[in-house]
C-alpha cells in the first residue's frame, strides 16, 4: 500500500487558530442514524441556522395574534420588513443600500431585469452568455429573445473555453464582447460558473460591455456571499442572486436584485410594475397611474414575502457577526487545503486519479472545487455518499465540493480527502 501523505496536524491547528470556529455550532448538521453527514454542499444549499425557528416563528405569532395589523403593528411590520434586510447588502455586494431589494425568486427577478434593461432593436439584439451557463438563465434568455422577435440560435451567443481548456480566459470573453460590438445589446453571465467554479473578472467585462454600448448584468447565485463584490464601484448595470446557497436562507428562499443607481434614480425606465414598485409614501392612495419609487425598490410588483424573508433576515444575522472579510479568508485557506490535499492524493497514488478544473488562482474562485474523478467519477460519488458525505454530482463526471467557511472545519477537510484515499487504494487493491 502506498504511503498516505496526508497531513491531520495542518487540519488540527488550523481549526485551534480560527476565528470563526464556533459559528459552526450555530447550525444543524444533517444525520443519518444519529450520526453527522460531512457537508460540503453549501453551494447548492447552505445549512439550516439554528436560529432560523425563532425569526419565522415571531412573524407566524405577530399573524396568530394581530391579523391584518401585522402590516404596521407587528414587532418587524411587513409593510416596511424589506427594509430590514437591505443594509447588510452594502458590505456583502459594495452597493448602496438603495441600490438593493429584495424580492422573488432568482430567474422572476431575472425575468423582470430584462424586462427592463434587455430593449433590443433590429440591429443591436444579441446577448453574450457563457457557455455552460446554469439551465434557468438559458432558459430566460431564450424566452426573452422570442417574446422580443427573435430566434434565440441568432440573438444569443454562447462563449465557450479554448479546446483542452475548461476555463473562461478573460481575454478571449473581451475580445468577444469587441467582436459583437454594435449589435451587442447584453452582457449576461454567472459572477461564478456553477459547473467550473470560475469567478468571472466582473470589472472587466463590464468595463468592455459598456465600451461598445451594451448592459452589464450577472446572475449572482454563486457568487453572493461566496467573494467579495464591489457592483456599484464596478459600474454593474443590474445583478440577481438567491440566498440559498452561501446564504444559508432556506430552500427556495428570497431572491434579490441590485440595480445601479444611475438606473434607479431613472423612475421613467420601463418596467414590469406592481403596486410594491410604487412610491411608497403615495401606495395607499390607491391611484391610477404607477409612480415608481426611486432606487431598486422601484421595481418591486408584490408585498413581501415575510416567512421567506424572516428566514433571510436570521440567516443574515449571523453573516454579518461573521463578516466577509474574515469569511474570504478563511475560504481562501480552507480551499487551498482541500486543493493541497487532492495533489497529495496523486501523489501518493502515484498517478492523476482526480483533476481540478476550478481556477487554481484564489482571486478567480471562491470555495467550490469541481473535480473530475477521471476513470471512477460515480462510483466515487457513490461512496463518499456511503461514507455520509454530502457533496454534488454533476453530469457527466464532475463532483462539486464546496468547504463553506462559515460552518465547514478543516478537519472536515481532511476527513473527505482521506475517504477519497481510501476508496483509490481500495480501487488499487482489487
Amino acid at each position: 500500500m502506498n504511503t498516505v501523505i496526508l497531513d491531520k496536524s495542518y487540519a488540527l491547528q488550523a481549526d485551534a487558530a480560527d476565528p470563526l470556529r464556533t459559528f459552526r455550532q450555530e447550525f444543524f448538521f444533517p444525520t443519518r442514524e444519529e450520526k453527522p453527514y460531512l457537508y460540503f454542499c453549501g453551494n447548492s444549499l447552505g445549512l439550516q441556522p439554528k436560529n432560523t425557528v425563532k425569526f419565522v416563528i415571531q412573524e407566524l405569532e405577530d399573524w396568530q395574534k394581530m391579523g391584518v395589523e401585522g402590516h404596521f403593528h407587528g414587532k418587524n411590520p411587513w409593510f416596511y420588513y424589506h427594509h430590514f434586510l437591505h443594509p447588510a447588502y452594502t458590505s456583502l455586494l459594495g452597493a448602496r443600500e438603495k441600490e438593493i431589494v429584495m424580492m422573488n425568486t432568482l430567474t422572476v427577478n431575472l425575468h423582470l431585469m430584462m424586462a427592463t434593461f434587455y430593449r433590443p432593436t433590429a440591429q443591436r439584439y444579441k446577448i453574450l452568455i457563457e457557455g455552460q451557463a446554469f439551465p434557468s438563465d438559458q432558459y430566460a434568455l431564450d424566452s426573452q429573445a422570442l417574446l422580443r422577435g427573435f430566434d434565440p440560435a441568432q440573438a444569443i451567443v454562447e462563449i465557450f473555453p479554448r479546446t483542452g481548456e475548461y476555463i473562461l480566459r478573460t481575454e478571449d470573453i473581451i475580445a468577444q464582447i469587441d467582436d459583437l460590438g454594435p449589435s451587442l445589446a447584453l452582457v449576461m453571465m454567472g459572477g461564478v460558473n456553477y459547473y467550473t467554479g470560475q469567478f468571472f473578472n466582473l470589472p472587466e467585462i463590464t468595463r468592455a460591455a459598456h465600451r461598445c454600448g451594451a448592459i452589464a448584468g450577472f446572475d449572482l447565485a454563486h457568487a453572493a456571499g461566496n467573494i467579495p463584490l464591489k457592483l456599484h464601484e464596478w459600474q454593474v448595470d443590474f445583478a440577481v442572486w438567491c440566498t440559498y446557497k452561501y446564504l444559508n436562507s432556506g430552500p427556495g428562499g428570497v431572491g434579490g436584485c441590485f440595480i445601479h443607481q444611475y438606473h434607479g434614480d431613472n423612475t421613467h425606465l420601463p418596467r414590469m410594475a406592481g403596486w410594491w414598485g410604487h412610491d411608497e409614501k403615495e401606495r395607499f392612495k390607491m391611484e391610477r397611474h404607477f409612480n415608481a419609487q426611486s432606487g431598486a425598490q422601484g421595481w418591486q410588483i408584490s408585498n413581501a414575502q415575510i416567512l421567506p424573508m424572516a428566514a433571510h433576515w436570521a440567516a443574515m444575522e449571523g453573516f454579518n457577526r461573521a463578516g466577509m472579510p474574515a469569511l474570504r479568508n478563511k475560504s481562501v485557506k480552507l480551499t487551498a487545503y482541500l486543493e493541497d490535499c487532492i495533489h497529495k492524493i496523486n501523489k501518493t497514488l502515484r498517478r492523476t486519479e482526480i483533476e481540478i478544473i476550478t481556477p487554481a488562482d484564489p482571486e478567480s474562485r471562491g470555495c467550490q472545487l469541481s473535480i473530475r474523478a477521471i476513470h471512477h467519477g460515480r462510483s466515487l460519488h457513490k461512496y463518499l455518499t456511503e461514507q455520509l458525505v454530502i457533496a454534488d454530482w454533476r453530469e457527466p463526471d464532475v463532483i462539486r465540493v464546496a468547504p463553506v467557511p462559515l460552518y465547514n472545519s478543516f478537519e472536515d477537510v481532511y476527513q473527505l480527502a482521506s475517504l477519497i484515499l481510501d476508496y483509490f487504494q481500495q480501487e488499487t487493491q482489487h
